[in-house]
This record gives C-alpha cells, structure tokens and sequence, in this order.
C-alpha cells in the first residue's frame, strides 16, 4: 500500500468560484492538510462510488485540490468534520469530486465518510413545485449575503432581514440571516437532500454547479418552464440564478431571487435576456 505523507502548503492567494458573481480570492494557510501519515487506505474509506449528491464528512483537516492528485493545485482547506456533497459519487481511484460551501474540487477518500444518501438517486428529496415557492416566499425582504444561505421562515423583522452595503464580491454584511443568489435557490430547492432547513446557514453550490452540472436538476427548454424551475447563466466567472413563478418565459415572468447587495431577496417581474438557461430540479 502507498504511504501518503502529511503535506504543508504555503500561504498563497488564490481564485476561488463566487457565489452569484465573479471571483473571490482566499489565502491557503500553511498547514497540515491530509492530518498524520497513514499507510494504504484508511479503513472504511472511500474506494467504491457513492450516489450523486449524497453528504460526505471530512474525518481530518482535508485538502480540495483542483485534479485528482497529490501534486494539484490547493483550492481550499476543509476543517475536519466539513460537510461536503458528491458531485458524480464515481471515484477516480481514491478520490472523490466533492462541493464545499459552493467550491468544486477533488479530495481523497480516505478522509471522507458517507453521511447520507440522497433519495431517488438525485441528491434532492421529493418536493413539490407550491413547497419550492412557500420556501422562497418566505424568504423574500431578507438581505443579500455573499456566500451564504439562511433565513427564518416567518420572514424577515428588521432585527432580522440583515443589511449589505456595497459591490459584491467586496461587500459587507451585518445580520445573521440573508442568501445569495445560489444560496437562495439551494434552500428553496433542498439540494442537496440535507439542506432542508432555511435557518441554518449552507451554500453547497455556486452558479457554476448550477449551469454546468446536472447533480439534481438537469437542462429543459426556456418554453417549457414551470412554476418552481429556475434560471441560470454564467460567463467569465460571473453569474446569476433566479427561481420561476410564471409569466412568459422569454418575456415578463415573476421570479423570486437574490437579485444583489442593493436590491436583497425579491419577488419582482421582469425578463432574462436569452444567456440564461432554463433548469428543473429533480424528485419533483
């Protein structure tokens, strides 16, 4: 069996995927990362795949790395006991594609345990399109909070709804409640299956899960749209995802979103220019 040894990385800044918008930079502490030596595969690791969206936790301080590999690149530093989702749940060797806190990347198996399943094979418990809604209605008149996702379901009080000031991702947030825009839409949609509840705060995908992946949701065509599908672009880094209630879909439709730091989270009527594509959320 290999003996994989524990690493130290030095403190670097490095581009990290947004939330709603462009790039965030983060520093990488210099650390130990993959926790003390262990030879071969520790026991009951991750050799064997694991259903897409199913929880996975970080048994050690646990490196994201941008390939499956050693000698890639760091994107973050998981603390132990970090909840992490599958992203295909197929291992590449002993390594897993993991989403922390809306950042996608590879870690290794034998610092990871199953938590949860999804239900149906999706990472999404069965919901329906009026609960999606009831959800985010609730949500609406809270603040925009880079990075984050949780509100209370009564809705906002002004001790409650929070305040963001300035441009996103360099903005400051007062409060303890309020989402982003892919925030938003995870907590609506409870994806994946374990983030079912709007008070505690969770941000498993980023608009780039949400355009360029099919974990639990998957591609429909903009005339198709239903009441609790939702809208996704990203280009350059930078993207926006709002949540469908009606209306036309290439013209005038009601949706609810994070719409920015200004603005916060809103039921509004307006239309989406055509670089956003249309998605539907499984288990429906």
């Amino acid at each position: 069996m290999p003996v994989l040894h524990r690493l130290l990385v030095l403190a670097v800044s490095l581009p990290v995927l947004a939330a709603c918008g462009g790039q965030a930079t983060v520093e990488v502490e210099a650390e130990s990362v993959l926790g003390a030596d262990e030879t071969g595969v520790l026991e009951g690791a991750l050799t064997t795949g694991v259903p897409a969206g199913a929880t996975l936790r970080t048994t050690s301080n646990l490196n994201l790395r941008n390939q499956p590999s050693l000698e890639a690149a760091v994107l973050r530093t998981m603390p132990a006991g970090s909840r992490v989702a599958a992203v295909t749940g197929k291992p590449s060797g002993s390594w897993m594609q993991v989403t922390h806190n809306g950042l996608s990347g590879w870690s290794h198996g034998g610092w990871l345990r199953l938590e949860t399943a999804p239900t149906q094979g999706s990472g999404a418990v069965s919901a329906s399109r009026q609960g999606i809604l009831d959800r985010a209605k609730s949500g609406v008149g809270f603040s925009y909070w880079w990075g984050h996702g949780r509100w209370r379901p009564e809705g906002p009080t002004a001790g409650t709804r929070g305040a963001c000031t300035g441009a996103c991702p360099n903005c400051s947030h007062s409060g303890s409640y309020g989402a982003d825009c892919s925030g938003y839409i995870a907590k609506a949609w409870q994806v994946p299956g374990w983030n079912d509840d709007i008070t505690q705060d969770a941000h498993p995908y980023s608009t780039y899960n949400f355009y360029n992946e099919q974990t639990a949701w998957s591609g429909i065509q903009r005339s198709a749209l239903l009441p609790g599908d939702a809208l996704v672009y990203r280009s350059g880094g930078a993207g926006h995802i709002a949540l469908y209630e009606s209306g036309d879909g290439w013209g005038s439709m009601w949706l609810y979103e994070a719409r920015s730091c200004g603005n916060g989270i809103v039921h509004n009527l307006r239309s989406l220019d055509g670089s956003y594509k249309a998605i539907r959320r499984a288990g429906l």
